[in-house]
């Protein structure tokens, strides 16, 4: 028994693969080409530190597999943070990308103690309907397991149903990228569906805080973070929840 709790903790960490923008109409008046998109950097390597430091062994996953593309904008603006430079040194490659797999690819993937949805603008077209995702998701939840996103990421948990055909949030405490916050950076125009308001309709409790404000949920196993200022809190309670395992 002691060796099966030494046991070394296993993370499924998901990003999009997912990278061009539609363009806003300020953006179509202008004659404007949209920025690239991707996952968000802060919001993989704040966690990842936390996780690093306590030996986790970590899997990346993305929807198509292979190379997925950091969104440049979040590169540039965290140039500075020194997990996200330790980050990119670590694991991404000199276009601002990281290696991953697609979640088929992982043998014994519900055994896993953990999945994390990473956001980023890309996640919106890539995580809701990604039926191999949410069937392992709905898996692991079920044998024990914790199901994560912060920000965009919980786009992945609309649509995971449980073995009795139950939504995943339904009557769950959840957040995420708040519809104001979607507003303040002028997206909702040109996003599929919004991230608060689709939780809602699944039956999850969703809170909020002020724009940018650190606000992380843990719901049974279900923990999600607000925005990238959540996800170096949301690390640190997935791991009070994997050393009570």
């Amino acid at each position: 028994m002691a060796e099966a709790s030494a046991a070394k903790k296993r993370i499924l960490l998901v990003v999009s693969s997912y990278t061009d923008m539609p363009p806003t109409e300020e953006e179509k008046k202008e004659n404007k080409t949209p920025g690239k998109t991707g996952w968000y950097l802060p919001e993989v390597a704040h966690p990842y530190a936390s996780w690093k430091e306590k030996g986790y062994e970590m899997t990346f996953i993305s929807p198509k597999g292979g190379l997925a593309d950091c969104d440049p904008d979040s590169v540039a603006n965290y140039a500075k943070d020194e997990a996200c430079q330790t980050f990119t040194k670590e694991c991404m490659n000199d276009k601002s990308q990281l290696p991953t797999v697609k979640i088929s690819e992982v043998a014994d993937v519900a055994k896993y103690d953990a999945i994390f949805y990473a956001g980023g603008n890309g996640v919106m077209w890539d995580f809701k309907d990604n039926e191999a995702q949410n069937k392992v998701a709905a898996e692991l939840y079920e044998n024990g397991g914790i199901v994560a996103a912060v920000c965009h990421g919980p786009a992945a948990l609309i649509e995971i149903k449980l073995s009795d055909g139950k939504a995943l949030v339904d009557g769950k405490t959840v957040t995420g990228f708040t519809n104001d916050e979607e507003n303040a950076v002028k997206k909702t125009s040109i996003m599929p569906f919004l991230v608060e308001t689709e939780l809602i309709s699944k039956g999850a409790k969703f809170t909020r805080v002020k724009n940018w404000g650190c606000n992380v949920e843990v719901s049974e196993r279900v923990v999600t973070g607000q925005n990238p200022a959540s996800a170096s809190a949301l690390g640190k309670a997935i791991i009070d929840l994997l050393e009570k395992k």
